[in-house]
């Protein structure tokens, strides 16, 4: 009996010792949820893009990639764009540019989304002035945000805005994000949700999911370096408990998770680790 009890310590032990070697196992043994698919934005690798687009979207594929958001002026043409694309199995499912820029030739870019077959144009800047941004501000860019939302309905296209910190700075009456999400059109206007800048801003990430269930069909996926300056890193590496944010986006049915970090040095390296970790998430 002792010997029997004495196998099972140690094995528990032993296991417990692999599983702290190996974080990726540790992460699969937390659910029996995990990633349908998964996706990056293409200034992730934005050297490795210039060098060898092809190449690079034919690695990420071999990563376990399956979507593409931007990176489509790699290309010579956006049809070869989409022929390679298709052949690797990765769907382009938006692009975008700042809101200024968008609403001074907005069929332009609804032309090329589509062209592309994308879903989704993305503002990655729904401002007119670099912040803090005070209630002025926020009524100017939800007027906005609801008026390029109707055109680009009416364009076949479903129109996103990209947050920041800074809309989870307190202005005179709450939080921006919050008056950004409650005065624009749910049927115009949604979120692209950003998960570090989420919580770089003070936000609570699981907690904004939830409260604006059916608003966010896109999440992006970057993680939160430890220490200070709390700096971006590639997702699994940082402090960022993604397993709680992922379950309660499959219950809400969100399909997306687009990789991001930016200023990356190390493309293809952070596309590589990043798939990794997504691939053997478990929530």
């Amino acid at each position: 009996m002792n010997s029997r009890r004495n196998f099972i310590k140690t094995s528990v032990f032993a296991t417990a010792g692999i599983l702290a070697a190996n974080p990726l196992l540790t992460i699969a043994a937390e659910g029996k949820n995990k990633l349908e698919k998964f996706g990056f934005i293409s200034g992730i690798a934005r050297d490795a893009m210039k060098a060898d687009w092809k190449g690079t979207l034919k690695k990420a594929a071999e990563f376990g990639f399956t979507e593409i958001e931007g990176g489509a002026g790699s290309a010579d043409t956006p049809q070869e764009f989409l022929r390679v694309c298709k052949e690797l199995g990765i769907t382009p499912i938006g692009s975008g540019s700042n809101l200024v820029s968008m609403m001074k030739e907005p069929q332009r870019f609804f032309d090329e989304h589509n062209e592309l077959q994308m879903e989704y144009v993305i503002c990655y800047w729904p401002w007119e002035g670099g912040g803090p941004f005070m209630l002025d501000d926020c009524k100017k860019s939800a007027e906005m945000m609801n008026e390029f939302g109707a055109k680009a309905k009416a364009n076949g296209l479903k129109f996103l805005w990209h947050n920041h910190d800074k809309e989870f700075h307190e202005m005179e009456d709450g939080l921006p994000f919050d008056y950004l999400m409650e005065n624009t059109d749910p049927e115009l206007v949604n979120c692209e949700m950003d998960i570090y800048w989420v919580k770089k801003g003070g936000g609570n990430p699981l907690k904004t999911l939830k409260k604006y269930k059916g608003r966010i069909p896109i999440l992006h996926v970057k993680d939160m370096a430890p220490g200070p300056e709390q700096d971006f890193i590639c997702p699994g590496s940082g402090i960022i408990d993604f397993g709680p944010i992922f379950k309660e986006a499959k219950k809400q049915g969100i399909e997306h998770y687009i990789v991001e970090r930016d200023n990356e040095p190390d493309g293809i390296g952070c596309l590589k680790s990043s798939g990794e970790f997504l691939r053997n998430i478990r929530f």
